[in-house]
């Protein structure tokens, strides 16, 4: 039976953020963006392995931040690109796992990430099926600037989704799809299956999953966060009182 196993890039920096610091390593509830998503993934008994990609001579890396994990390991074997990271650590794995087996890539700047989540991804594919990404339907108006930052165009929204993480793929299809179009820049693994003719499915995400990019975003994920938690806490005391 084919097994479940992360992969997280993480050789990235982080521009946008302003930070000296790269994103995955800043904090968010006393602890680094990245360990969030390794704490979910490791108390999943669905999860194999976990797989972090730092970029090589990572100077904020530190093995501590992995105290306490038990199916996590780092390689660093990070590259230029996302989609460089990604195949790197695709090949640096092969020889400890099946072509069959599935790869959860998601994003280090992605603290929000949940069980729930996780397992309705899972859950919403078979095995005869290529893969799939958790994505949000788009509810804004979207407009096409000029050069001048001029409104060229409005687009219509519907159908439209932003892609989140994990993106779920065989071990094998997607080390295939990354090292055929590498060269084309895919700004997701999702796009790089498309380019090989597979039309992955989308699976209903959720906001407080977005990606950290902007240091905004910290305040505003970090809400989204305590939100769920209070939901999470007041539906557990409601069961309780039910008993």
């Amino acid at each position: 039976m084919a097994k479940y196993h992360v992969l997280i890039p993480s050789a990235g920096h982080g521009a946008r953020m302003q930070s000296e610091t790269p994103k995955q390593y800043l904090t968010l509830n006393g602890k680094p963006l990245l360990r969030h998503a390794v704490d979910v993934f490791e108390d999943m008994p669905e999860i194999a392995s976990i797989t972090i990609v730092i970029a090589d001579k990572d100077a904020y890396w530190k093995p501590a931040l992995l105290n306490d994990c038990h199916k996590t390991r780092v390689m660093s074997v990070g590259g230029e690109t996302r989609a460089a990271s990604v195949l790197n650590g695709l090949k640096a794995i092969a020889a400890s796992i099946e072509a069959d087996d599935w790869i959860l890539v998601h994003d280090a700047a992605r603290p929000g990430i949940d069980q729930v989540l996780i397992n309705r991804l899972i859950n919403a594919i078979s095995d005869k099926e290529v893969g799939a990404i958790l994505a949000l339907p788009l509810a804004d108006t979207l407009k096409r600037s000029d050069a001048d930052a001029l409104i060229s165009e409005t687009i219509p929204r519907e159908k439209l989704w932003q892609a989140q993480t994990p993106q779920m793929f065989r071990h094998g299809q997607l080390k295939q799809a990354l090292t055929t179009y590498l060269q084309r820049h895919p700004t997701d693994e999702a796009q790089a299956m498309e380019w090989m003719g597979h039309q992955p499915k989308l699976v209903l995400g959720d906001l407080k999953n977005m990606k950290i990019t902007y240091p905004q975003d910290l305040t505003v994920v970090t809400a989204l966060i305590q939100a769920a938690q209070i939901e999470t806490a007041t539906l557990s005391l409601s069961d309780t009182g039910n008993l």
